[in-house]
């Protein structure tokens, strides 16, 4: 059988020639469905928007704010209380066609309390624009972050990145190097990250549904994965994902992790235990959570 991106079905788990990491298609698209992996995705989805709107309403928040003349790039910031602090840029997931800053600052209450001011990054989606756009729009709204965060008590040397799925492949790539230095940006334009079930190696994403939107070819594939274009500098890496997703999910994030600190960087792998792709970024909004107290840590605010 050939699928949409014209490969042929097969390898050990269904099939006759594997595609990649010895799945045939089938296999792979099931793999990277985090849709089918719960009863329900709305039910998150909902959470996001839900929290997030209840943050904006009894925080202090600067809705709205461009980084950009489309109207798509817009950022909602969540100041600390002092100034010189810590700040968490956080970039939302949905597979690159869903979801909005609307649905990002569910957050704001656990980092704000504890001294960070929180940056929720809006960003335009596929298919109306290309995944490259898209990773362009992230790195001007982290350049306009270095330029503008002062005014919103952030400390632009103490940025901390942090994104789901989706939104963790854009972390991968605004960790990558070749690119600062065009947006008036230091080689480290972070002090640390957390990418949570990140897309760091898209190689799969041309021979499974997601295509449809991402529109990739093998080169591009390629140009876009986080983990072919690793920094020769970086501060801590906590890469993160739920024990309960797919094992390709946690493959790609371990994978990061691994090639991170083959650099000589210091990363870290973590699986939270009880979560799927979808909730273990709620678990940012519980300040006793594991992995909030972990990124807590590493922005110095534990």
């Amino acid at each position: 059988m050939r699928t949409k991106a014209g490969i042929r079905d097969g390898g050990e788990h269904g099939g006759a020639a594997p595609l990649y990491q010895g799945y045939g298609a089938a296999e792979l698209d099931r793999q990277y469905n985090a849709r089918a992996t719960v009863p329900d995705a709305t039910v998150y989805l909902r959470a996001y928007a839900e929290q997030s709107a209840a943050m904006r309403a009894a925080l202090p928040c600067h809705c709205g704010v461009a980084y950009g003349a489309h109207e798509d790039e817009q950022l909602d910031i969540f100041p600390a209380p002092r100034p010189g602090s810590p700040v968490l840029v956080y970039i939302h997931g949905g597979y690159w066609r869903a979801l909005s800053k609307g649905d990002s600052s569910f957050m704001a209450a656990t980092f704000t309390a504890a001294g960070a001011t929180v940056a929720a990054v809006n960003y335009s989606l596929a298919p109306a624009v290309a995944l490259d756009h898209i990773v362009d729009q992230n790195r001007r709204a982290l350049a306009w972050i270095h330029r503008h965060i002062a005014e919103y008590n952030g400390d632009a040397a103490k940025v901390y990145l942090c994104g789901s799925s989706a939104g963790g492949h854009l972390v991968g790539m605004l960790l990558a190097p070749g690119w600062q230095q065009a947006h008036g940006l230091p080689d480290s334009a972070a002090a640390g990250a957390c990418p949570i079930s990140g897309l760091m190696d898209l190689a799969p994403i041309p021979a499974t549904h997601i295509n449809e939107w991402a529109r990739l070819d093998a080169t591009a594939a390629r140009r876009l994965s986080p983990l072919h274009h690793l920094p020769e500098q970086g501060g801590p890496l906590l890469a993160c994902v739920g024990a309960k997703e797919t094992e390709e999910f946690r493959r790609q994030s371990r994978s990061y992790a691994d090639a991170w600190r083959a650099k000589g960087l210091p990363g870290e792998y973590l699986e939270i235990a009880g979560t799927n792709h979808f909730d273990v970024v709620l678990e940012l909004a519980r300040a006793d959570s594991l992995l909030a107290r972990a990124l807590l840590r590493m922005m110095g605010l534990a």
